[in-house]
C-alpha cells in the first residue's frame, strides 16, 4: 500500500471499514451510474420543449404584411394600422370595408393618404 496516493489509500480504508466487497461496490456503482443517466437524458430531452415554449414577441404582434406599390415598402397590419384604417374612412365619410375586400386601386389610395397621415406616436 505504500505506492497508492493518499487519496486512494483513504478509498481503500473505506472500504474495509464498510465491510463490502467488491462485487457489491460495483452494483452500487452501477445503481448511481444508471440513475444519473436517466437524470441526464431528462434533462437533455426537456432543454429544448422548454425553450421552445413561448411565443416569439414578432409573432405576437405582426400578422400581416402589406406591399405598398407606389411608395414601394412594406406596413406591418396590425392594430395600429387597423385604426388608422378606420381613421381613414371617418374622414372620407364612408362606410367601413375590410382592406382585403378593396380592389388595388382603393388601396393604392389609402396607402397614399396614409404616408400623408402618419401616427403622432
Amino acid at each position: 500500500m505504500e505506492h497508492l496516493s493518499s487519496r486512494k489509500k483513504r478509498t481503500v480504508e473505506l472500504v474495509r471499514n464498510l465491510n463490502l466487497n467488491i462485487s457489491e461496490w460495483e452494483d452500487i456503482l452501477l445503481h448511481i451510474n444508471r440513475y444519473f443517466s436517466l437524470l441526464l437524458l431528462g434533462a437533455a430531452l426537456a432543454a429544448p420543449a422548454a425553450t421552445m415554449a413561448g411565443p416569439k414577441p414578432q409573432e405576437a404582434s405582426v400578422q400581416v404584411r402589406v406591399y405598398d406599390r407606389d411608395h414601394r415598402d412594406y406596413h406591418n397590419w396590425d392594430d395600429r394600422e387597423d385604426r388608422a384604417y378606420r381613421r381613414y374612412y371617418v374622414v372620407q365619410h364612408r362606410s367601413y370595408r375590410a382592406y382585403d375586400r378593396q380592389n388595388s386601386r382603393a388601396q393604392r389610395k389609402y396607402w397614399r393618404w396614409r404616408h400623408s397621415h402618419p401616427d403622432n406616436d
